[in-house]
């Protein structure tokens, strides 16, 4: 029983002293102070609220007070909030209520930066002021307490300061991807009227979507009344619809991204969306904006850190009228940079014209320097259509399409066939297996080299009883070179061969595959001898062919490969030799005579007055031998004199159609077109010098 008391009065001593505690902390203002700026800096607003004083509470709800709060700090994406105060009190003087108010210092940083401020908390007393112990300090709440400029009717306002994305221009200036302008349909929510829906529906029928669609975009979060609320960026068809009898519906002109060539440099440009959760999660150091536009293929995406903009934000106070007050914090916008390529836009056009509907790829440089003068895919898609506003139906269109448009095929890996003989041939004389004038007696169109093989036998297209080393390239013979890598053995054949690029990564942002001899090793004689030709495993892109040419061309070194103008411009060219020079110039030679000879298999890209060098192939893909299968023709083409342009093409699906001399027969146009206005630059060149140097003359002589 008397346990029972003792607990009982040592709860009472307790709930005393609590009741204490709290009374003290209501009697000191400091203690008040302390508390709102802790609940403060944790974004408590709800317990902000309880400490305020009556006056204050009765001029706004709990639920606006905190809404008001939220609102504005989640607007200016505050973090960090810290709040220092001066507790040396001062007492308002000519009030009949004692008042104390505090110095205080706000710092925190916003999307805008970071934003110091400073202001004073005012405290009063309330209660009976006859009865000291019911008296207690209370927070005199004013709206300068969330930004201290601010006054009751102001209201926060944050601005983007919209920053502008990086061009890709080609080698000349011409643009590839640029800033561009594109009419726009978009509502305006507070004009739609009583039959907003009717409207929406008939918009939508017009338009080719649906209204859910729409409704989405007006159901965001930062959407109003008075605010233009874009639905779908206009192709040229819909452009030209009239849209004026529909109310809240406006047209306007907007920037946008527009790609010129289109789909002739689809895959190069590659496009730009708008960024999803998936981006945001895959790279959260990027520091995306909800809304940001990135690039999603292509040069867009490979260049997109460089070619990204930053926006900038403004977090201004304006009146009741709308009238900027004070500007607490400014970010200025960065646009992107430029991106140059070494790409001639009007090359990659004409490649790209010449495919017409078959499907291929092109891969052009200057041999010298290694610049990527073009990068072609066919067919193609027009990447303006991203912009623009892609249809479902499109998009079907794309994927089903069994030529594969959206697939970017010169970042792919194929079986180059006789195209890489030249290299069979450059390693058998570099290893002395081989001489130029080495003859090989071989009849018939089949050749296997003994019973071990089996069925199995390599064969060629042209009987030829007996031939060198030259005319097995000029006649394209694969049983020579066949004949020629056996001799070498895997090992010494795999060693020289790998030093033409195989195996490696090419130094460039695109995400090309590394060309392989073999996949795990050669296994056998067969494998060894289809290499020699370009069959078994060996696998090539285009870019990557064309650059293991350029040996032949620069005295043995092989190129790396440049596509960014200012990495060439900046940085000192990057060889390798793989050659000597005698026996570069000797493949060259025979190549030229690939081209020269009437009897060559590139004769019928012979041009008038240039003088060009190539080799063709055709490599087949099948599983088992005499069987009909697919094939897909080669050409690689140089001029041997300034050598300014090497041109690597594969068409698929040239069986029946000729082979590899369907595709000598789509380069040769190209090059004739490319050289005649090479030449014809030139001879203006020449003329305005020549003008220029007559006008000299013509002062100096009027000056006498």
């Amino acid at each position: 029983m008397h346990l029972k008391w003792i607990w009982l009065f040592l709860c009472l001593i307790v709930m005393v002293i609590l009741t204490g505690c709290d009374r003290i902390k209501e009697s000191d203002p400091r203690e008040i102070v302390k508390q709102y700026v802790e609940w403060w800096e944790q974004g408590s607003y709800e317990s902000m609220y309880d400490v305020l004083s009556l006056e204050s509470r009765q001029k706004m709800t709990k639920e606006d007070f905190i809404t008001r709060f939220r609102n504005i700090y989640e607007g200016i994406g505050a973090e960090d909030l810290t709040i220092t105060t001066d507790f040396t009190a001062q007492e308002a003087s000519g009030t009949r209520e004692e008042r104390v108010f505090y110095p205080y210092q706000i710092q925190l940083e916003t999307s805008a930066g970071r934003v110091q401020a400073e202001g004073s908390f005012e405290l009063l007393q309330e209660g009976d002021p006859t009865e000291t112990k019911k008296l207690s300090w209370r927070m005199v709440w004013q709206p300068s307490l969330i930004l201290p400029a601010m006054d009751a009717l102001d209201k926060v306002n944050v601005q983007t300061l919209p920053s502008s994305r990086g061009e890709i221009l080609d080698r000349n200036g011409h643009g590839l991807a640029i800033n561009g302008t594109i009419e726009v349909i978009g509502i305006v929510p507070g004009k739609l009227g009583a039959d907003g829906e009717q409207t929406l529906v008939e918009l939508a029928e017009r338009l080719g979507i649906s209204t859910e669609i729409m409704k989405r975009k007006l159901d965001a979060p930062w959407v109003k009344d008075d605010l233009f609320v874009p639905i779908l960026n206009l192709n040229a068809q819909q452009g030209r619809m009239d849209y004026s009898d529909l109310p809240g519906v406006v047209k306007k002109k907007e920037r946008a991204r527009v790609y010129p060539y289109g789909a002739a440099a689809a895959h190069l440009t590659g496009y730009i969306r708008q960024v999803t959760e998936e981006d945001l999660a895959h790279a959260p150091e990027a520091q995306y904006g909800p809304t940001e536009l990135i690039g999603k293929s292509g040069s867009e995406q490979v260049y997109n850190e460089v070619l990204r903009g930053r926006d900038g934000k403004r977090i201004s106070i304006v009146d009741s009228s709308g009238k900027v007050k004070e500007i607490v914090a400014e970010k200025e916008a960065v646009d992107g940079q430029d991106i140059r390529l070494t790409i001639d836009a009007e090359l990659q056009k004409s490649i790209f014209a010449s495919f017409r509907e078959d499907a291929g790829t092109a891969a052009a440089i200057n041999p010298r320097t290694g610049e990527i003068m073009a990068l072609v895919n066919s067919p193609s898609y027009d990447p303006n259509a991203f912009i623009v506003g892609l249809s479902t139906e499109q998009w079907d269109e794309w994927n089903h399409n069994p030529d594969k448009p959206l697939l970017n095929r010169f970042t792919k890996l194929y079986a180059p066939g006789s195209v890489f003989k030249p290299i069979t041939a450059a390693v058998g004389l570099k290893l002395g297996v081989t001489t130029p004038g080495k003859v090989r007696e071989i009849h018939g169109l089949r050749w296997s080299k003994d019973p071990s093989w089996g069925n199995y036998y390599v064969t060629r297209v042209k009987e030829v009883p007996v031939l060198n080393l030259r005319d097995a390239l000029v006649y394209s013979d694969n049983i020579y070179l066949a004949q020629e890598a056996l001799e070498m053995g895997a090992d010494p054949f795999l060693k020289e061969a790998v030093k033409f690029g195989f195996e490696e990564g090419l130094p460039l942002p695109f995400p090309f595959p590394k060309a392989s001899l073999a996949n795990e090793g050669i296994k056998n004689e067969i494998q060894l001898a289809d290499s020699g030709y370009g069959q078994g495993e060996v696998l090539m892109s285009p870019l990557h062919l064309a650059l293991a040419y350029t040996p032949f061309i620069t005295g043995g070194k092989l190129i790396q490969p440049v596509l960014d103008l200012s990495e060439q411009e900046n940085k000192p060219q990057k060889t390798r030799e793989v050659l000597d020079e005698h026996t570069a110039g000797i493949i060259k030679r025979m190549l030229v005579d690939v081209v020269q000879d009437p009897k060559g298999s590139g004769h019928g890209a012979d041009l008038s007055g240039i003088e060009l060098a190539g080799k063709t192939g055709t490599a087949e893909l099948k599983i088992n031998k005499g069987e009909k299968g697919q094939e897909n023709g080669w050409f690689v083409a140089f001029d041997t004199r300034e050598s300014k342009l090497l041109l690597a093409m594969m068409i698929e699906h040239v069986e029946d159609r000729g082979g590899s001399g369907y595709v000598v027969n789509k380069v040769a146009p190209i090059l004739q077109k490319y050289y005649e206005k090479n030449i014809l630059e030139n001879k203006l060149t020449k003329s305005s010098c020549y003008a220029n140097w007559t006008v000299v003359i013509w002062n100096k002589t009027s000056r006498r």
